[in-house]
């Protein structure tokens, strides 16, 4: 007769975890599932990006790197891989410590950005925006780290400078982004998007402060809540751009890297393909 061998999780005796909080299998468990659901979405947008038109596939490009990063991100987490131990306040019982997992902001460093990056890149504004969103993103994610490795209450000053660059942020992408996407016809997919972004990024200041910030839930429950957030965002991002990039007009969008950058022009015309201008004539 044949004989069932069930599939254990044994990651947490390979790598066990350590503090007074700590993961636990249900927790590795669930990160699994959520690293399955990148490597397949990172799968699936990479197999499209060989049908794209060779100048339609910027937005595959992005989430491709997106989504790789993720799963290798939550393999890490799933494998108890990527943490310190760090004593906890905000609590009745000082001296206790926690499971601290860096690994998973250093995911939102990579992927914020790209998100940020696909936003500013379907509404025409302009690099500078983008950049400066990105340092928003970067400013709001390292301060929330610094918090979380902070044994006092002054973690709490590091949540508010995170947060106060989290709200810059969505009222850059929300006003700045949505101005611009008006103008090159393009509205209507940019609210979705952006909208969707920026609901579940005013999520994260709450589950950060529930979990690494104010630890009140374990470290399990912090997953699963970050695990759902995570793939809200990236995952889930990625299959609605991909679709509705299907029947955006890229010369109308001016979608186009040259060597002079993204060059705003008429619809469908670059600047740089044109004749040089004659020089000016001396004056008399």
């Amino acid at each position: 007769m044949a004989v069932l061998n069930i599939r254990v999780n044994d990651a947490l005796t390979i790598n066990p975890p350590a503090g007074d909080q700590f993961y636990t299998v249900n927790g590795s468990n669930w990160s699994w599932t959520v690293a399955a659901v990148y490597t397949l979405t990172f799968a699936i947008v990479y197999a499209l990006s060989f049908k794209a038109r060779a100048g339609e596939k910027f937005f595959h490009y992005l989430f491709t790197v997106a989504n790789l990063v993720g799963a290798i991100t939550y393999f890490a987490l799933a494998s108890d891989i990527g943490f310190s131990v760090v004593e906890v306040s905000n609590n009745l019982n000082y001296g206790l410590t926690r499971q601290i997992f860096f690994a998973k902001y250093i995911n939102w460093v990579v992927n914020f950005p790209i998100a940020i990056i696909s936003l500013g890149v379907l509404s025409g504004v302009s690099w500078t925006t983008i950049i400066y969103n990105i340092f928003l993103s970067w400013t709001w994610i390292i301060s929330y780290l610094v918090g979380a490795y902070t044994t006092t209450n002054y973690k709490w000053g590091f949540f508010t400078f995170g947060t106060v660059a989290w709200i810059a942020l969505a009222i850059s992408t929300l006003t700045t982004g949505l101005s611009s996407a008006a103008r090159v016809e393009i509205r209507r997919d940019y609210v979705v998007l952006a909208g969707w972004l920026n609901l579940l990024w005013l999520l994260y200041p709450i589950a950060w402060g529930l979990s690494d910030g104010g630890n009140k839930i374990g470290v399990t429950p912090s997953f699963v809540f970050f695990g759902v957030l995570d793939i809200l965002l990236i995952p889930v991002l990625t299959y609605a751009t991909i679709v509705l990039s299907r029947k955006w007009d890229y010369g109308k969008l001016n979608i186009a890297f040259t060597q002079y950058g993204r060059v705003a022009s008429a619809p469908g015309t670059f600047p740089e393909k044109a004749a040089p201008a004659p020089a000016a004539t001396a004056a008399v």
